[in-house]
């Protein structure tokens, strides 16, 4: 019987081949599970690009582990099986240098690689650190609010709930906090969630490099409203970007103090146009905006003793909405 001898490096190509098969298909399962804008596996920018990157680098150092135990326990268990296996049984065999060498050094080995990539990783998407490029970055002042999201630009003297308009290829600085709970911010197809919370500021950067919408949410669970706190981030080439500004200003409502506390209070979007008197078909829009807005949120919180829960929008009525008794708001309405 002749046997064919296959050329050098072949189960080495095969090998490979199969890797890149595995983790396409796996990409593109995935990938299936959100609509278009809503994942990293459809990212828009930089930032989301470099996590999709990771994840792929993380997935085929992991499948170095993974594969060899799928392929080789059934074809161990069918060489070894008790009738008809043609594997030899050696009655006084408990040790293999080989074998241990493998099954410790290897795993180790997958360790430090993978400890190696997650540091970097770490490093590169700092939500601190700057996106490097010549143009300056957008700046958007975003508080979490029970069931919405408040989204002030500084700069161009307006705010909107629930909608997020920015220039495509311009880096977008966030400073971030609570104004209830704590929350969590993510649009996945634009960069990674990061945690906010009352009396503390935290920050984002992202930066889209194509025109399209993207899917924002709060990934962290604050009472009734949570499954509809969504928000919307469309990136617009720049004319349409500053069309937008003045649209904002144009339909806008004075943001101050009064309108702010009944926007505070827990309630969705829609709900809080409906107590302003505005159009429920279409996300809120303010101008001009109170100087000093942030500030004034983020300080609310840091004297001493912190907030009291009268001092904290909506807390009492978010206390009674879930059950608990006004002593509790500060849990489940805002931290101190």
């Amino acid at each position: 019987m002749k046997c064919r001898v296959m050329p050098c490096g072949y189960a080495d190509t095969v090998t490979r081949r199969g890797l890149q098969s595995a983790l396409l298909l796996t990409a593109a399962l995935l990938s299936g599970c959100t609509p278009q804008g809503n994942s990293f596996f459809t990212p828009g920018g930089p930032v989301a690009q470099s996590e999709q990157s990771h994840f792929f680098v993380i997935a085929a150092i992991s499948l170095v582990a993974i594969l060899p135990v799928l392929i080789l326990t059934p074809l161990i268990v069918w060489r070894y099986r008790r009738h008809g296996g043609k594997g030899r049984y050696v009655r006084d065999w408990d040790y293999s240098r080989i074998l241990e060498m493998g099954m410790w050094g290897v795993p180790v080995l997958i360790v430090a690689v993978l400890t190696m990539q997650l540091v970097r990783n770490t490093l590169e998407l700092d939500p601190y650190r700057p996106i490097a490029s010549e143009v300056e970055p957008l700046r958007v002042e975003a508080v979490a609010l029970n069931w919405k999201w408040l989204f002030i630009l500084p700069d161009h003297g307006i705010a909107t709930v629930d909608e997020l308009a920015i220039p495509v290829g311009v880096p977008v600085a966030f400073r971030l906090t609570s104004d209830s709970g704590m929350q969590s911010f993510l649009v996945s197809a634009l960069a990674g969630q990061i945690y906010v919370m009352p009396g503390m500021a935290t920050r984002q950067v992202l930066m889209a490099d194509r025109p399209g919408s993207f899917a924002g949410r709060n990934t962290q669970f604050n009472g009734r409203g949570f499954a509809g706190q969504r928000f919307v981030v469309e990136a617009l080439p720049k004319n349409d970007f500053e069309a937008w500004v003045e649209r904002a200003r144009d339909a806008g409502h004075p943001l101050e103090a009064g309108t702010y506390a009944v926007l505070a209070k827990p309630s969705s979007g829609s709900e809080a146009a409906q107590a302003l008197g505005a159009s429920i078909d279409r996300p809120l829009r303010f101008a001009p905006v109170q100087a000093d807005l942030f500030t004034t949120i983020l300080h609310r919180y840091m004297r001493p003793g912190g907030a009291p829960p009268t001092g904290t929008p909506g807390a009492v009525v978010h206390s009674k909405t879930n059950g608990m008794p006004p002593g509790h708001a500060g849990t489940h309405g805002a931290t101190p």
